[in-house]
């Protein structure tokens, strides 16, 4: 009999399945994932804690109440950074000149997910990472600043590419946090940009994965599932 792999997935909106309504234009659960079938298909119990606007030090609070409650899985497959790497665009609006950070610092960030790792692997759970899907600058600047002042905020920035190369910092971040603890990664941000125009993969806002694009993350998965299964590590 096959041995039942119990599975949690903690991180944000990504994992959560959340998309733009296109007709009122409002963000909503819309999963295409499948778990499910990558459930039965590899013998696996996948339990999804993501939450929409979860950031990574959110979800260190959230898995140390789990951890608490004797949480009881092999493997937690963790997605964070999205908000991490987000601004205040409304502050940034009113005051263009002064310093403004990112949701959680990159040093934050770093620091926050290794304890994260450290204390799941103190537990014998296993942690995987997932890359972030890159993000449209255009879209995602006219999504989350159409109504604010874009002058201020294009004095700010400087340039919309540097959006997608802020937000690209993290995911690099998250590839560096694997390769030094040692944890399994799952390319998401690869597998994105090896379909060619991401920007078909993504919703008006720029950033949450369409339908289409969360079917790539859904093949990616049960690809890793695929990997990880013959691997004989559990």
């Amino acid at each position: 009999m096959e041995k039942l792999l119990k599975v949690e997935l903690l991180g944000d909106s990504i994992l959560k399945g959340i998309q733009v309504n296109p007709v009122n234009k409002r963000y909503c659960v819309d999963n295409h994932m499948e778990l499910d079938k990558l459930s039965k298909k590899y013998a696996m119990e996948i339990e999804n804690c993501s939450s929409f606007g979860c950031t990574v030090t959110k979800g260190s609070k959230q898995l140390q109440k789990l951890l608490d409650k004797n949480m009881n899985c092999n493997i937690v497959i963790m997605d964070f950074g999205g908000n991490d790497c987000d601004y205040n665009w409304s502050e940034i609006a009113k005051n263009p000149e002064g310093e403004h950070l990112p949701n959680t610092p990159i040093d934050v960030f770093i620091k926050t997910y290794c304890e994260m790792i450290d204390k799941l692997k103190e537990k014998g759970i296993q942690p995987i990472l997932t890359t972030l899907p890159p993000l449209n600058p255009e879209n995602f600047f006219n999504w989350f600043c159409g109504s604010l002042d874009k002058v201020n905020i294009l004095k700010w920035l400087g340039d919309i590419n540097r959006i997608y190369l802020h937000q690209e910092t993290y995911s690099k971040a998250v590839e560096d946090i694997a390769k030094r603890m040692q944890v399994p990664l799952i390319d998401i941000r690869k597998a994105f940009l090896n379909y060619g125009d991401t920007r078909e993969l993504l919703c008006e806002d720029g950033t949450h994965p369409n339908t289409v694009g969360q079917k790539i993350i859904s093949s990616t998965l049960s690809d890793f599932a695929g990997k990880l299964v013959t691997s004989n590590i559990f």
